[in-house]
């Protein structure tokens, strides 16, 4: 699985940095929902929905005034759809669906990934700390029955960057975690890298994402995201 990913360069203090880049990730899903009297549902397995695989924009701007955060964005569109010979008795939003039946589904977590930070340190060690505000506008639908899933999590988020001496090479991770009330947001990304002294460069490693979606009314999602990520980028 591969992700095109633009990683964080920092600016310099005297003017605005800016990265821009497209973004390509195909991750492996696993985890579970939980429907009604609390039976799981794993979408794989049960479903028959595939893994993932979304192609996106990535904005990062950083800027030299002190007081206002630096930021980045990226839309991360993770609806995947499958159809399934049912192997078991499933319930879903009211609705009986019986061992041998015929379904289609749809598995939709797609969210807007803001990421609000400051440059704590600004040398041959980057190191970012700030928020992750993640958006999510997604959907869960069997044989049409269609459950809106409308979450907005935040987490604190920490980047940090190794700069090795005159080589352009660099190694890093992102981190964020910790969500607000019942929902959860954990992110990881383990990265290797190159930057050119024209600003191009090529970057890959693991990025994983697990949300912990609780909604009692309705359904209930702890689901996972991970996979191996490879990317170009410009940063001036």
């Amino acid at each position: 699985m591969v992700l095109l990913y633009l990683p964080l360069a920092s600016a310099n203090a005297n003017f605005v940095g800016l990265n821009i880049g497209f973004s390509h990730w195909a991750p492996d899903l696993s985890g579970n929902f939980n429907s009604e009297n609390n039976a799981s549902i794993n979408p794989s397995n049960d479903l028959g929905v595939n893994d993932p695989s979304q192609t996106s924009l990535i904005f990062i701007l950083e800027h030299p005034i002190p007081l206002l955060p630096n930021m980045k964005y990226q839309n991360f569109d993770l609806e995947t759809s499958g159809n399934k010979t049912l192997t078991k008795n499933l319930s879903f939003n009211g609705n009986n669906y019986s061992a041998g039946n015929k379904i289609s589904s749809t598995f939709d977590l797609s969210h807007d990934d803001i990421v609000l930070y400051y440059e704590v340190l600004d040398n041959w060690v980057n190191l970012d700390l700030g928020v992750d505000i993640k958006r999510i506008d997604g959907k869960i639908i069997i044989n049409g029955d269609n459950v809106i899933v409308d979450k907005t999590v935040q987490s604190l988020y920490m980047s940090a960057r190794f700069d090795l001496p005159f080589t352009g090479f660099y190694a890093g991770a992102d981190v964020s975690g910790i969500g607000n009330g019942n929902n959860k947001s954990n992110n990881s990304t383990f990265l290797m890298g190159y930057e050119s002294s024209t600003g191009l460069g090529i970057e890959g490693g693991i990025k994983k994402l697990s949300l912990d979606l609780n909604n009692p009314d309705i359904i209930d999602t702890n689901v996972t995201y991970k996979g191996v990520y490879l990317n170009g980028f410009f940063h001036f």
